[in-house]
């Protein structure tokens, strides 16, 4: 599985999808099952390598119903996060 990146507004986007319920040692991960999501935002990388960044949970009332609901999700949440701060970078600090 590859990461996937996302630039908006000068800022990297992570979407992170993860099960709602946690997947047991003996469980199998069954792909209807329903996901939770959060999202990475931060500086592009520096080429020392260090980089502002921070994680926010996605928290909608009920779970997605799919993990490209949550993928999608996040990213929207993402873009309005960046979208409203009055400094796009103010929120990483």
């Amino acid at each position: 599985m590859t990461a996937e990146i996302r630039l908006y507004r000068g800022l990297e986007i992570y979407p992170l999808v993860f099960p709602h319920r946690p997947i047991g040692a003996r469980q199998a991960h069954h792909h209807d099952d329903e996901f939770d999501a959060a999202v990475r935002i931060q500086e592009p990388s520096a080429k020392t390598g260090i980089a502002r960044g921070r994680v926010f949970k996605v928290s909608p009332d009920e779970p997605f119903q799919s993990a490209g609901d949550a993928r999608r999700a996040s990213i929207a949440y993402a873009e309005q996060m960046i979208d409203t701060s009055p400094q796009a970078r103010t929120f990483l600090d």
